[in-house]
């Protein structure tokens, strides 16, 4: 995104002040809202405070990107708010600034997002502003090569960044031939080769109302919200046709690469196949992850490889259901020295897992865990804006708040044994290191 240094004006600081106080809502208290012209939009009302959070996304991000083009989602998110409609780009800047209004836009594998956020009295005009942005961008040259220029300088320091490097290389071999192989923003080659037709033709794929999931939290009624959806999105296209993005499984299983990097540790990712959000098994798999890599200082793997070892400073593993595929992952970064050690240790605790499953204790202890935590993921109303947006993507219904504790709850010891041999088993690992490691080479 574009950097700029600005003064804060008032509003803007009464914003930030704002956003900073606790959100005190009744979460469960989803409303779905539907505007005259039919577009659905889910709120959770708090009239207390005087502001408005709206996150909202469209399927299909870098996934819609033309071949040669990569990265072109990604540059238009930077350039949305860079002028639209009879703002210039600094004028548009500068509207947002003195209404106080937070506008922000990103492109991941499967969706084109963007978030709002203004105080309740200047709603209005910051939602024109946003119809703006996503009906009448101007792109202008100097706007477009300014953003360029500042996504080519991060992909150049991405080139020497370990973690990059090893997702790049884990994504390409687990998805070859397949948009989730792809960097998501670009090359340097594709970045340069981008032109304004192609980040209009991105919009003209992208942006269509039946793409379109929207959350909002805040001091607005129903009522009010509605007119205001109409207004901001109602002049998008219904539907677009694009081509589909096919279903797949992550390939590789048991391939290791090794990428030579002179460095004193080297960076580790693995990962196999995983569960899709709609699975039955999904609860399952969420509890028994935690206790695998997702429960931080309280995990296995944490315990194995840091607490008795000392191999790595932090080992982690983590479920990641895409739109089209599913993915089980982990990490962690080590000594060069190490590195044969750190994998043993991890294979033969998710090996160790995947047959015997956890204990009655690490099962109660998890789900104490994931439903205690939960609430602090509604602290804030952008926080729970985003809840309500990935609720919906998922399609886990409106009563979903109310309903998770139980769909925790439920899962038994038997659930538990059933996933873990389904899931994990280490030799459907694709292991990546980027480093020197010692006594490893790439096995093809």
């Amino acid at each position: 995104m574009p950097i700029r240094m600005r003064s804060f004006s008032t509003a803007a600081l009464c914003l930030g002040l704002l956003l900073l106080t606790p959100f005190v809502a009744n979460a469960t208290k989803v409303q779905e809202v539907r505007s005259p012209g039919g577009i659905t939009a889910w709120l959770v009302r708090e009239p207390k405070i005087p502001l408005l959070s709206v996150k909202f996304s469209f399927v299909g991000g870098a996934s819609l990107d033309l071949p040669g083009r990569k990265g072109t989602a990604n540059l238009v998110s930077g350039l949305l708010d860079e002028g639209a409609g009879p703002y210039n780009s600094l004028a548009f800047q500068t509207r947002l600034e003195d209404l106080a209004v937070r506008m922000s836009f990103s492109a991941g594998r499967d969706s084109f997002s963007g978030g709002l956020r203004t105080l309740s009295a200047n709603r209005d005009a910051a939602f024109e502003l946003l119809r703006l942005a996503l009906n009448e961008p101007h792109f202008e040259a100097e706007a477009v090569e300014r953003v360029r220029r500042q996504i080519i300088t991060g992909l150049v320091e991405a080139q020497e960044d370990p973690g990059t490097i090893a997702a790049q290389l884990w994504f390409a071999t687990a998805f070859p031939d397949h948009p989730y192989g792809l960097p998501g923003n670009g090359t340097i080659e594709s970045v340069k080769a981008i032109t304004a037709d192609d980040l209009r033709g991105f919009l003209s794929r992208a942006l269509a109302l039946d793409r379109l999931t929207i959350g909002v939290v805040g001091d607005i009624s129903a009522a009010e919200l509605g007119p205001l959806l109409d207004k901001t999105f109602g002049a998008l296209p219904a539907s677009v046709a694009t081509e589909p993005v096919p279903e797949i499984m992550p390939m590789g299983a048991g391939v290791l690469k090794v990428v030579r990097k002179s460095n004193p540790q080297s960076r580790v990712l693995f990962g196999g196949p995983g569960l899709k959000r709609d699975d039955a098994d999904w609860y399952a798999a969420y509890v028994l992850n935690y206790v695998l890599g997702g429960g931080g200082f309280s995990s296995r793997l944490y315990e194995e490889v840091r607490e008795k070892r000392g191999l790595a400073y932090s080992v982690y593993s983590y479920l990641y259901p895409l739109d089209h595929a599913a993915i089980h992952m982990g990490g962690v970064g080590t000594q060069n020295q190490r590195v044969g050690e750190a994998l043993t240790v991890i294979k033969e605790q998710i090996a160790l897992a995947g047959e015997t499953g956890i204990t009655e204790a690490e099962l109660a202890n998890a789900k104490t865990y994931l439903n205690g935590s939960f609430p602090l993921r509604l602290t804030s109303s952008g926080r729970i804006a985003s809840l309500l947006l990935a609720i919906q993507r998922q399609k886990l219904g409106i009563d979903y708040m109310d309903r998770r504790a139980s769909l925790i709850n439920a899962v038994t010891m038997a659930d538990i044994r059933r996933v873990a041999k389904r899931l994990l088993r280490p030799e459907n690992l694709l292991t990546v290191v980027v480093g020197e490691p010692a006594g490893l080479s790439s096995s093809e």
